[in-house]
C-alpha cells in the first residue's frame, strides 16, 4: 500500500478512537470493579492478544494467564477499588494512562486499606481502544512506630562505617533518634520493633541492628530491595 494511503487508513482508524478521557476512565473503573465480581468478559473485550501485565510483586503475566486470574472473591473477602486520580496522554493511535486507586478491603472481618498507581498503554485497533500493557504499583506506607525509653534509644547511638568514605552518626534527640551521613542532612530514625528501625518516608528500607553476646549493638544492616549494606560500629 502506498505510504499516502497507509497514512490515510491509520488516520481514519485513529479518528474512530475518540480522545475521550472520561470514557477511558469509565472503562478502567469497570476493569477495577471486575476484580471483585470475577468478570472476565470485560477484560477479554479490551485486552490485546499479546497484552502484558506486571503486578505489584513484579510478576509478568500474558493474556491467557491474566484472564484466568480474574475470579470472584471468596465469601470471606470483599472490597472496592476506586480511581482517585486519572491522567491520560493521547498521541495518534496510542493512549498512555496513569491512575491512582484507593482500595478498601474486608478480609475475614478485618478492614484493610491500600493505594495503587497504575500505568497503562492503550492502542487503537479497528476503531477501539485495546489495552496492551498494564503495570501495577502499590504505594508503600511507613510501618507504625513504637516508643522506647531513652536508655534503649541511647544503645543505638554512635559512629558507624560501611566503607572508608561511607560514615554516619546516630544520636538521640529527645524521644527519637537521628541518623546523619557525613556531609548529608540529618534524618529522623524511628523504631518499628526493637532493633528494627526505619526512616519515615522510606518504607522500602530497613535498618536491622545486631548485638553481641552481651547485648551491645555492634552494627546494623541497611537492607534495600533485599540487598544488604553492613554498617559497623566504631
Amino acid at each position: 500500500m502506498p505510504a499516502f494511503f497507509a497514512a490515510a487508513a491509520l488516520s481514519a482508524a485513529v479518528a474512530s478512537c475518540n480522545a475521550d478521557t472520561a470514557a477511558l476512565r469509565a472503562t478502567d473503573q469497570a476493569l477495577l470493579d471486575s476484580y471483585a465480581s470475577g468478570n472476565q468478559a470485560i477484560w477479554v473485550k479490551v485486552l490485546m492478544p499479546d497484552a502484558i501485565s506486571v503486578d505489584e510483586n513484579g510478576t509478568i503475566t500474558g493474556h491467557d494467564a491474566f484472564i484466568k486470574e480474574i475470579r470472584p472473591l471468596p465469601a470471606s473477602i470483599s472490597g472496592t477499588i476506586a480511581i482517585t486520580d486519572y491522567r491520560v496522554h493521547f498521541a495518534g493511535d496510542t493512549a498512555v494512562v496513569l491512575h491512582k486507586d484507593d482500595e478498601h478491603e474486608t478480609y475475614h472481618g478485618i478492614a484493610l486499606h491500600a493505594h495503587y498507581i497504575m500505568t497503562e498503554t492503550w492502542l487503537c485497533r479497528a476503531g477501539q481502544w485495546k489495552l496492551a500493557l498494564l503495570h501495577a504499583y502499590v504505594e508503600r506506607k511507613d510501618p507504625p512506630a513504637i516508643a522506647l525509653p531513652s536508655a534503649e534509644l541511647d544503645a543505638y547511638a554512635g559512629r558507624y562505617s560501611a566503607a572508608p568514605d561511607l560514615n554516619l552518626t546516630i544520636r538521640r534527640e529527645g524521644n527519637h533518634l537521628v541518623m546523619q551521613r557525613d556531609g548529608k542532612p540529618a534524618q529522623t530514625l524511628l523504631v518499628e520493633l526493637r532493633d528494627v528501625l526505619f526512616t519515615p518516608g522510606q518504607p522500602r528500607d530497613k535498618n536491622l541492628f545486631q548485638r553481641d553476646a552481651n547485648g551491645q549493638v555492634t552494627d546494623f544492616i541497611d537492607r534495600r530491595e533485599g540487598e544488604d549494606i553492613v554498617w559497623r560500629r566504631e
